[in-house]
């Protein structure tokens, strides 16, 4: 059976330099974007019974820039000025650049891992004196707090946002030859909108570990995985299988 169409739940890039459109172009596919999940920002009246008083912290760690969005909005709706002190700690380059959006970067303190929360363990040790802020989703990986227990670090889970399923009832299907996930939440997403849902002939792919585990959980067939070291993109692993595929359909 050869791929013809891709449902990627993600939003469709604001780019038209995406890979996914040079691998719909490459094998003349059909590739749709639907988030089958979204944020939802917890408000400073939820948040205010939390009883988190932020600036009792000296450090902020950020593990996306999602997490810097929402602390910086939650620190607008209760009009708290975050000092100039305050250090910031990001898992990587490109989340500790975004905070430019909202301080001026070379006169903070910033520090930054390679990508993975593991990389900044190391940095983070360097600086056990800190009081860390730890801004997440209620969906958060159980491995963040757990590296910082080991370190028996000072910190403080700030709940600033939500991960919720997406209402998919207008799509009359998910009648598509490859799906694909990049989070636990996805799944749960697919099997809340569709109870129903068989596999059968589809092929789903998944990015990362944790949404690997989901899927076979599932009582699903984990088709392609990435990142892997002859794949590390999501778009490699497609191109990579639809290749194999078509290349099996011509035998």
């Amino acid at each position: 059976m050869k791929i013809k169409n891709i449902l990627v739940s993600q939003p469709k890039p604001s780019t038209d330099k995406s890979p996914y459109f040079d691998l719909a172009e490459k094998h003349n596919l059909k590739i749709d974007f639907r988030p089958f999940i979204h944020i939802e920002a917890v408000d400073s009246k939820t948040f205010r019974k939390e009883r988190i008083n932020i600036l009792d912290h000296t450090a902020v760690i950020f593990t996306s820039r999602t997490a810097v969005d929402h602390f910086f909005r939650i620190c607008e709706e209760l009009r708290i000025t975050v000092p100039d002190t305050m250090k910031y700690f990001c898992t990587s380059e490109a989340t500790a650049f975004y905070l430019q959006k909202y301080i001026v970067y070379r006169k903070r303190k910033i520090f930054f891992g390679k990508s993975k929360f593991e990389d900044l363990i190391e940095l983070i040790e360097k600086h056990k004196g800190e009081k860390y802020l730890l801004p997440l989703s209620d969906k958060y990986k159980p491995e963040i707090p757990e590296n910082l227990n080991k370190l028996n670090i000072e910190y403080t889970i700030a709940v600033l946002y939500k991960t919720v399923v997406s209402d998919l009832s207008d799509l009359s299907d998910v009648n598509y030859d490859v799906l694909v996930f990049f989070s636990p939440s996805g799944i749960n997403s697919l099997l809340e909108n569709f109870p129903e849902f068989k596999q059968n002939n589809t092929k789903i792919a998944a990015f990362g570990s944790t949404t690997a585990k989901a899927v076979q959980e599932a009582k699903l067939s984990l088709d392609i995985q990435a990142p892997l070291p002859e794949a590390p993109s999501m778009t490699m692993a497609l191109d990579q299988y639809i290749k194999e595929l078509n290349k099996n359909c011509k035998k």
